[in-house]
């Protein structure tokens, strides 16, 4: 299984490279609006801006960013990041939370799969994560969004933006990742509902800012 999910990774990547620099002058980039003006507020979460140093900005390569803390009074914060690439033609690529959260002393301790419904009844296929590094435990939701559509595997994701490069000469698209503490006092369910219900309230905004 290993073998195959190896060769099917090569592939994927073969096939984009070929055709992205094949149709490197065809990029269609849609008007959308800048990051920077999604909300500050959210049904009572306010927010503060993190900032990204150039080295982390050199890493990710040519995109739109936004980095905040949304802190509701009395509960736990929630951290969220976007990174929008309005082409990935020039090598500047969407980077998986699995590769940048080890990268960064997290250990993977669980993860999943799921649906998950925002709050105007739309459908998003999302991954859950449990992550560990020492006595800290955090809960990481995180989608790529392109398109309209909601994925959660890097694979999925690799096949879409050859497709779409193929029939709509786009290759925009943007990883979603929030995350929030697992404190002492509560249970990985809580913190998952905390998650899920800013992802909920979150999602519905985001077509602003990433074009369907």
């Amino acid at each position: 299984m290993n073998r195959l999910r190896f060769w099917t990774v090569v592939v994927l990547l073969a096939g984009t490279v070929v055709v992205l620099y094949a149709r490197a002058n065809s990029d269609l980039i849609p008007a959308r609006e800048p990051l920077a003006q999604l909300p500050d507020t959210i049904t009572g979460w306010t927010s503060r801006d993190l900032p990204i140093d150039q080295e982390t900005r050199d890493v990710l390569g040519d995109g739109d960013f936004l980095s905040r803390d949304y802190i509701h009074e009395g509960q736990i914060p929630i951290d969220l990041f976007i990174a929008y690439f309005p082409t990935q033609r020039t090598g500047s690529t969407i980077h998986s939370p699995k590769h940048c959260l080890p990268g960064a002393g997290w250990m993977f301790e669980s993860s999943r799969y799921v649906d998950l419904k925002d709050d105007d009844g739309k459908t998003h296929r999302v991954g859950e994560y449990v992550i560990s590094s020492g006595q800290a435990k955090e809960f990481v939701i995180y989608w790529y969004e392109a398109h309209g559509r909601s994925v959660a595997s890097e694979y999925w994701a690799k096949f879409y933006l050859v497709a779409d490069a193929m029939r709509m000469n786009r290759t925009d698209g943007a990883l979603v990742r929030i995350i929030t503490p697992i404190m002492s006092h509560e249970g990985e369910s809580q913190a998952k509902a905390r998650a899920e219900g800013f992802a909920a309230e979150l999602a519905p905004m985001l077509t602003r800012f990433i074009p369907g």
